[in-house]
């Protein structure tokens, strides 16, 4: 069946071209508003030749999935038709249909999967890790630019406040981060919680004394220490931990599950995890750490430039094919091994050429009279300035292909500067405006972190504008 065969039998069947009041798509559907939702033949749709499903919850609108590339070529015959597209179209119904297409072409591979388990077992810490970074952030700000702040009885409480706050994430990050992973590894949270809570004792020093591992001149560089391994280490030691306390359930009577069960599991777990997986793990954070350290913060500005360039420039790709999860582990990793992090500074200017981008392609597309992709920019781009970026990467640019990659191009300048003048922050998780109150630890102070990352953000906007309204021709936003 041909593309014009398929709107027409799509057409009859939700009561003809007179009961249609306008068709827009998303990547893989047609969305379809109709004056008389009586008149739609639910049954005839599906068995139409093409047609691979279609959504009707709610009356006068029907979707009816097409795959993608056909939903737009079967939209445009309806506008050679008459048919109008929806003015006002909802920008967060069509990049959330949108980004799951792209999900759902994903093909899943080892690595994939244990990236996305990552970012499962830490992207519910989030509002934490964010209000945690924030506090810091915040704090860092109030006493630079009040050096007689602890003389302040006002200021010194509010700093303490802050204080608190980040503190009770930080210090129990592994706890949290074990707490998850017995949930995402189907385990007893917390018997995972607990284990991930012994990795930041003070015992654990103890214990590496009385052994010989502790190096009391360096303690950072022990073999064994309080903090050893840090996430990774309880993240691989609870999965370990599931494994055996599900070995020993199976095999338990029930009026002796609840309490053996969790006794025999931590007893067993705890030898291996302190003397064998703590130190492993924090071998390869260290290593990890060292490596992201030695080029976001090289003595070298050209390797940081070049290194700010790619990261910012790639890290969209990254995120369409699923890959970034691991990155929330990176970030993990260094917030729990050197209180900050390094690489994220550069990343969250992705986020600004996608700005960029979309505002060039707005005002190509109010020129052509495209009015449906104006309005889905112009609801998208408040949360991207924002730092919500999905509405604009799935909505806008995305779809469109080129715009995605200009996007990248011109975000990799604005990378590039913050990576050369050494920002760092104070968490993972806030970008676009809301990012500047957490930019406050890099090795020039709060306030020029915050003024660099600023900076940062208009390069990534302005290049990406440039560059996007060099390459993207008018013709391609009126067909997008």
């Amino acid at each position: 069946m041909t593309n014009r065969e398929l709107v027409d039998a799509v057409l009859e069947k939700v009561g003809q071209r007179d009961n249609v009041i306008s068709i827009t798509n998303c990547m893989t559907r047609l969305r379809i508003s109709v004056r008389d939702d009586a008149k739609i033949d639910e049954a005839a749709l599906r068995s139409i030749e093409g047609v691979m499903g279609i959504v009707h919850d709610r009356t006068g609108y029907v979707e009816v999935v097409v795959g993608p590339g056909r939903s737009r070529k079967c939209t445009d015959i309806c506008l050679e038709m008459g048919i109008p597209t929806a003015v006002g179209v909802s920008a967060e119904a069509d990049w959330k249909a949108n980004k799951e297409a792209v999900k759902a072409s994903q093909k899943s591979n080892p690595i994939r999967s244990a990236l996305k388990i990552f970012g499962e077992i830490f992207v519910p810490l989030i509002p934490g890790v964010i209000a945690a970074g924030l506090c810091a952030g915040i704090n860092t700000l109030i006493q630079q630019l009040n050096p007689g702040w602890a003389d302040n009885h006002i200021l010194s409480i509010v700093c303490g406040l802050l204080g608190l706050i980040n503190t009770s994430f930080m210090t129990y990050l592994t706890a949290w981060a074990g707490y998850r992973a017995a949930e995402r590894f189907g385990g007893t949270p917390i018997l995972g919680g607990m284990l991930g809570l012994i990795t930041g004792l003070e015992g654990i020093n103890t214990i590496s004394q009385t052994i010989g591992w502790f190096n009391a001149d360096s303690p950072l560089d022990s073999i064994l220490r309080s903090g050893r391994g840090g996430v990774l280490a309880a993240v691989l030691g609870v999965l370990i931990m599931v494994k055996v306390e599900k070995f020993i359930r199976s095999r338990m009577p029930d009026s002796l599950d609840i309490v053996f069960t969790p006794l025999l599991t931590l007893l067993i777990c705890i030898i291996p995890y302190i003397f064998v997986v703590m130190p492993v793990c924090g071998l390869i954070s260290s290593v990890l750490c060292s490596a992201v350290q030695s080029v976001c913060m090289s003595s070298n500005v050209l390797v940081r430039i070049i290194a700010g360039y790619a990261s910012a420039a790639l890290f969209l790709p990254m995120v369409a094919m699923g890959m970034h999860h691991g990155l929330v582990a990176l970030y993990t990793v260094q917030l729990n091994q050197i209180g900050y992090v390094t690489l994220y500074p550069a990343l969250c200017m992705a986020g600004a050429g996608q700005v960029g981008a979309a505002i060039a392609i707005y005002l190509k597309a109010r020129k052509v009279q495209n009015r449906r992709l104006a309005s889905v920019i112009s609801g998208a781009l408040p949360a991207g300035i924002l730092g919500v970026g999905e509405p604009l990467i799935y909505g806008v640019t995305l779809p469109m292909g080129r715009p995605f990659i200009t996007a990248g191009l011109g975000a990799g300048f604005g990378g590039a500067f913050v990576m050369a003048m050494q920002v760092a922050a104070t968490t993972w998780g806030p970008s676009g405006i809301l990012g500047c109150f957490v930019m406050t630890a890099g090795p020039n102070g709060g306030f020029m972190g915050v003024l660099c990352y600023a900076v940062g953000l208009l390069i990534s906007v302005i290049c990406a504008f440039f560059i996007t309204n060099a390459l993207v021709k008018e013709e391609d936003t009126a067909n997008a």
